[in-house]
């Protein structure tokens, strides 16, 4: 008999990696990676699949996606439809899959003490799972209503565009989704049932020995190797051969070609692309790395620093792309400005003279060791990331790299090779390009549709001698290579905790700021992070300031890039972005040279000045944004509308839109000084910094922005301390709002539905929470499983600045807003006798899983620090709330819990206060005239949100009551 096989292999780890690790081959040839880590508080599993949508059967397209879709809903073993996903939720877990081209994978995690149970029913999946008729025809809804909103999506338009060019019987050529015609019309056409194809594509392509599964758990490695053998052991291994590409996908026919195409929404793109050796094959030699280092470098002299310069660009990406072990792509996308749109052969040409100058500086050794050792750096002090995420990254790393380096894939390039440099370079020829440029200005310059999507396009040849030609015109490019990066750290040290504090201590307090230091007692990672929230009233009081304090902190970005970029290489990174109240400064990384980066930046802001020719690019680039809005997905514009109602600060995009296209850069030049005229600042600084550089860093910001003759602030004066207000609804009363889709092409309406609870308070915080954990998934069964309302379909909490609700938000083609309201409020009858119906071992079992997810340690710094900074920057400061929560949670009662949900959930509660906001797409814009003028079953219509929020109470802030410091 066929045993498990436990082949020694020394799995190469970080050097700061407590956990073990261990590869066994189980006997029916599924290969697995057992993780253990015993101060994990989530266990985990991913099983990764070699089969994709390119082994999709002729004449079936989805076919492999659909399946991913069906392996949810039940098996022999656990036959209730949709109990796993249940089981996952109700025990703190969480669950998906996704599927690619050359692989399948499904996922999940969830709290330590279930793990065993969790395990034998995803194992299932694998095993014998139904797909009944009645849940296949449901699920091709599901199925079409995701595809559907793909539709209007840029990124998968093009990317489908890309595939379509390409040799028509080549996999890559596949549409991957499915649709309601590829998995229902067609094949009941054809005489084909599409059911039995599923079970017949399971049978012949899910085989053990095409499988790797990662079990990342708490128990040691021979525990969870027993687990593993006894749950996944019956898994059928066919010893079906796997999946090969039959080679390149493009043809001469389909490289030197400009594809000029029409996106959905404003801006200029160009895509380059070429076929090349897929880099898995050299991936210690790192040839891709290197280049896409190079080209897509933001250091001064670099391409996109010329093309910035120019006015050309405003953002380049560069490196591999699609690939496989057959073939792969490498990619540049340049975001191009109005005039680099109109300079786009400019712009290849200089792209091309970057890549003929890497050619004729040879390749260089030193940059290779640079960036050898920048990699070596981060993958020795890589942050600690979810066990769900480590399991799905690792079980796709184990299916294309040897045991040995399952964990670190191509993340260590550490051979110098300078010919296979040389070779990956030779393959971004003239003779080898494809250039995909998309703009609305090219409207009726295309004279084709790509089938997918309806993507209007056109194909013509372009010569080597024609980009030569534009190379040539290119004049004064001053391109040249990067420098040696003074921001690699070389002090990696810990300075060591002064005192083990669990929680954010006030270091320092002025009249000027605040500063709070949580020093690292848990990750012990030579990292910080630097928090520096400006509090400036000018910036929020007016739609014009909150506009051109969002053009202050894109320049500020702009201008600081060439340099910081050096710092973003190294792994030390920064950002300066605007909020309701000012702006925030941002620094995390490398503690060894971030005060250098936090001096230069700091410096940057007090001595802000305008540059006319960037502040255009800026008010353009800005100008797109806002008008793209319109193209977001209806749930998106649905909780905008949500917020609109409810926060007291919020400005309309319409009149922000309106007030941008008049601003000139001297209204940014007379607003700056007084944006930081008055101000306070919030800091927030922790990781491994020691308490006197802590002070050492307030006392220098306060001494560049208050100190001085010409300094630039002033603190603020009692009065002007900012505050969050939220909009308090009406108890007993439930609220309308109806618009339009903002795109009249957009098929999609939706729904959100809120529900206003109360005002930060840990027993109805915790209520709330248990109630959300509880219905989550069976609103997502019941709303998107039976009744197919919409591919997005979910329940979550909602907090604005210390006002908890909860929010059920749903995409529709099916069904309207109003109809779908209906159906929430039909599901929220139906979950009452569910409360009612619940044991006493179930409710106990929900408040431990709550439990367990609250008691969840940090996973990193900059994650217990996004815990900390949101107690302080909302204002209630309550750095120990877990623990106040867990300790309301053990004396909660399943009668309170009932008692919650009659008083502030139930629909018709007294003391309920909902709000639907509802967005009509051009399916059902005859409903959205009827809902608007017509009598409607809710207490109040709103018509105008700003009358409406005029006349409505408010809450008491939480931030600016004690922000006052004497």
């Amino acid at each position: 008999m066929a045993v498990a096989s436990r082949e020694l292999v020394e799995i190469f780890k970080a050097r700061t990696d407590k956990r073990e690790y261990r590869r066994t081959v189980l006997k029916n040839s599924l290969e697995v990676l057992l993780i253990s880590d015993p101060d994990t508080d989530k266990c985990a599993a991913s099983m990764d699949v070699r089969v994709g949508y390119f082994s999709d059967p002729e004449g079936l397209p989805g076919l492999a996606h659909f399946l991913e879709h069906m392996l949810f809903y039940a098996s022999e073993k656990y036959p209730l439809e949709d109990s796993y996903s249940k089981y996952i939720a109700e025990h703190g877990g969480s669950t998906n899959a996704f599927t690619s081209s050359e692989q399948t994978n499904y996922h999940f995690d969830v709290n330590t003490d279930c793990f065993e149970e969790a395990l034998d029913r995803f194992a299932q999946f694998f095993i014998k799972p139904l797909m009944s008729a009645d849940a296949t025809s449901r699920e091709i809804k599901a199925v079409d209503s995701e595809n559907q909103k793909n539709l209007l999506s840029d990124f998968w338009r093009m990317n489908q565009l890309q595939k379509h060019l390409s040799i028509e019987g080549h996999p890559f050529h596949k549409f991957s989704t499915g649709n309601w015609d590829t998995l229902e019309v067609i094949p009941k056409a054809r005489g084909l049932d599409t059911r039995q194809e599923l079970f017949k594509f399971y049978e012949e392509n899910y085989s053990a020995n095409l499988m790797h599964l990662v079990v990342y758990g708490k128990e040691n490695l021979d525990e969870i190797q027993n687990l593993v053998e006894h749950k996944f052991q019956d898994i059928r291994n066919t010893e079906k051969t796997c999946f090969r590409c039959p080679g390149e996908p493009c043809t001469s026919e389909h490289l030197q070609v400009l594809v000029r195409s029409v996106p959905i929404k404003q801006g200029h793109k160009l895509r380059i692309a070429w076929p090349i050796t897929p880099e898995i094959h050299h991936y210690k030699e790192g040839p891709c790395r290197y280049l896409s280092h190079l080209i897509g470098h933001e250091g001064e002299g670099s391409l996109f620093y010329v093309l910035k310069t120019l006015g050309w660009a405003t953002g380049l990406f560069a490196g591999e792309a699609d690939w496989t072990l057959e073939f792969s792509f490498f990619g540049v996308v340049i975001v191009l400005t109005d005039a680099g749109h109109e300079h786009m052969q400019d712009v290849v040409g200089l792209l091309f003279k970057y890549i003929r100058l890497l050619q004729q500086s040879g390749i260089c050794k030193w940059i290779f060791d640079e960036l050898s050792s920048v990699c070596e750096t981060k993958f020795h002090y890589q942050d600690k990331i979810t066990p769900l995420n480590y399991a799905v990254h690792l079980a796709c790393n184990m299916q294309v790299y040897p045991p040995r380096d399952w964990l670190v894939g191509s993340s260590l390039p550490s051979k110098f090779s300078l010919g296979t440099i040389q070779m990956a370079l030779e393959e971004l020829s003239i003779g080898n390009v494809r250039i995909f440029w998309e703009s609305q200005k090219l409207e009726g310059h295309t004279d084709k549709v790509e089938p997918w999507y309806g993507t209007a396009y056109s194909v013509e040849k372009v010569t080597p001698s024609m980009i030569e030609e534009w190379m040539l015109c290119v004049v004064n490019d001053n391109l040249h290579l990067p420098v040696p990066n003074v921001f690699i750290p070389t002090d990696l040290s810990l300075k060591g905790a002064q005192e083990m504090v669990k929680f954010p201590v006030l270091l320092r307090k002025s009249s000027c700021s605040r500063l709070w230091y949580k020093s690292d007692t848990m990750f012990s990672t030579p990292k910080a992070y630097v928090k520096i929230d400006f509090n400036c009233p000018r910036a929020g009081n007016s739609p014009e300031a909150h506009v051109l304090t969002d053009i202050f902190t894109r320049l500020l970005m702009d201008y600081l890039n060439e340099y910081a970029y050096y710092a973003e290489v190294a792994g030390l990174y920064y950002g300066i972005n605007r909020n309701d109240y000012g702006f925030q400064v941002t620094l995390i990384g490398y503690n060894d040279k971030l005060r250098t980066l936090l001096e230069t930046v700091l410096g940057k802001i007090a001595r802000f000045e305008v540059k006319p020719e960037r502040f255009f690019v800026i008010k353009e680039t800005l100008t797109k944004e806002y008008q793209n809005f319109k193209f977001q997905q209806p749930y998106q514009q649905a909780l905008y509308y949500c917020s609109l109602v409810l926060e007291d600060h919020k400005w309309p995009w319409m009149e922000e839109l309106d007030i941008l296209l008049h601003l000139e850069a001297e209204d940014l030049a007379k607003f700056a000084p007084e944006l930081l005229s008055r101000a306070f600042l919030e800091c927030y600084i922790a990781g491994n910094i020691q308490t006197s550089e802590a002070e050492s860093m307030v006392q220098y910001i306060e001494d560049v922005f208050f100190s001085g003759p010409n300094s630039a602030c002033k603190p603020l004066f009692p009065s002007q301390h900012v505050t969050n207000r939220v909009v308090k609804l009406e108890r007993g009363m439930s609220y309308f709002y109806p618009a339009e889709g903002l795109n009249p092409d957009d098929e999609n309406s939706a729904l959100v539905h809120y529900i206003q609870v109360h005002r930060d308070d840990f027993l109805l915080n915790v209520k709330l929470q248990l109630f959300a954990l509880i219905a989550k998934q069976s609103a997502f069964h019941q709303l998107r499983s039976v009744e197919q309302l919409g591919y997005i379909t979910s329940l979550r909490q909602r907090n604005d600045s210390g006002i908890y609700g909860v929010l059920i938000i749903i995409q529709s083609t099916v069904k309207g807003p109003g109809h779908i309201d209906l159906r929430v409020e039909a599901f929220l009858k139906t979950f009452e006798s569910k409360l009612h119906e619940m044991t006493s071992d179930e409710f106990k079992n929900n408040v431990n899983a709550l439990i367990d997810m609250k008691l969840e340690k940090h996973k990193n710094l900059k994650e217990e620090s996004g815990f900390f900074w949101r107690e302080i920057h909302d204002g209630t400061l309550k750095f120990d709330r877990k623990e106040l929560e867990v300790a309301a949670l053990r004396q909660l009662t399943q009668q309170e819990l009932i008692d919650f949900f009659n008083d502030h959930i139930k629909v018709g509660a007294s003391q309920r206060k909902s709000l639907s906001v509802g967005v009509y797409g051009n399916l059902h814009s005859s409903e959205y005239t009827a809902d608007k003028s017509g009598p409607v079953h809710y207490s109040v219509k709103i018509d105008d949100i700003f009358s409406f929020r005029r006349s409505q109470p408010l809450y008491g802030s939480f931030r600016g009551v004690s922000d006052h410091v004497n």
